[in-house]
């Protein structure tokens, strides 16, 4: 991240310093892999943390994440490559290079719940319950992992001249916007917004298990769906490099939709005739 001001005071020019963090002989550690790792790590202790508050055996989450990572990981690549296979096609040895990036987070979110849901059948536990721990750790794995886009120069918006612009190098520009050197950082608006995200659903969890406000299991998971879901809509539509079903963008749509199943799960939760349990405040 390199400080530009030499046209405006205050103003951010956002540089990425290339994809490699390191190089030792054939070992390449590549900042992309270094974050997603980060952020599994992070989301495990995390999610083991609030398990604890509301009472649950933390190894429950440990064991889950192995199915997270499992499940979520490969759906998170197979959804994107799906959707470029024109390009893969010609390229097939590239399906597997996931260090290169080009994966998904709605891919990787179908892949999660796929996962979560076989393992609350088999442990025999409330997979609304897991789903709630999860969120937190999820959307913060989410802001961790997007700027793996900044260091592959990848998932920018369109051209800009605002003072937090992002510098993209001529090779990797789209097509025919060769002649703009900087663009939106939309890995950074979407960065930013998980943040938020994150701070709603720390704020509404340490409220419940302190007896400050009752809510039902499964409440976070579907606040997540929708507050995520809300700015991925719009910072979808700032993109250049939208995953695209003739002139839909793949990603709005699937927001779109998850705005309304967040909501109307909200409604499900809070108004059937047999609620779900509230959420048990901590004996802490």
């Amino acid at each position: 991240m390199v400080l530009d001001i030499s046209s405006l005071p205050l103003a951010f020019q956002f540089t990425s310093p290339g994809p490699i963090l390191v190089k030792i002989g054939p070992l390449t550690i590549r900042w992309y892999g270094l974050l997603i790792a980060t952020a599994v790590l992070v989301g495990v202790s995390l999610s083991q943390y609030l398990a604890k508050r509301r009472n649950i055996n933390p190894e429950l989450l440990s064991d889950l994440s192995i199915w997270l990572v499992i499940g979520a990981i490969p759906a998170a690549r197979l959804y994107y490559v799906l959707f470029e296979w024109a390009e893969y096609a010609k390229r097939p040895e590239k399906i597997i290079a996931i260090w290169e990036g080009g994966i998904a987070i709605h891919g990787a979110i179908i892949g999660g719940t796929i996962a979560a849901l076989i393992f609350a059948k088999l442990k025999r536990v409330s997979f609304w319950q897991l789903a709630d721990l999860v969120a937190p750790s999820l959307v913060l794995g989410q802001a961790i992992g997007r700027w793996g886009n900044f260091f592959n120069s990848e998932a920018f918006g369109s051209p800009t001249n605002l003072p937090w612009k992002l510098y993209i190098p001529p090779e990797r520009r789209p097509s025919g916007l060769e002649s703009f050197e900087y663009f939106h950082p939309t890995f950074l608006y979407e960065s930013l917004w998980d943040l938020m995200v994150f701070a709603l659903l720390l704020n509404l969890f340490f409220r419940s298990v302190s007896g400050k406000l009752r809510l039902k299991v499964g409440t976070l998971i579907m606040v997540y769906l929708t507050a995520y879901s809300t700015g991925r809509f719009w910072i979808e539509g700032l993109r250049t490099d939208s995953l695209m079903l003739g002139p839909l963008r793949i990603a709005q749509v699937v927001s779109l939709t998850g705005i309304l199943a967040g909501l109307a799960g909200l409604a499900w939760l809070y108004f059937r005739k047999r609620p779900l349990p509230d959420v048990v405040a901590s004996t802490d």
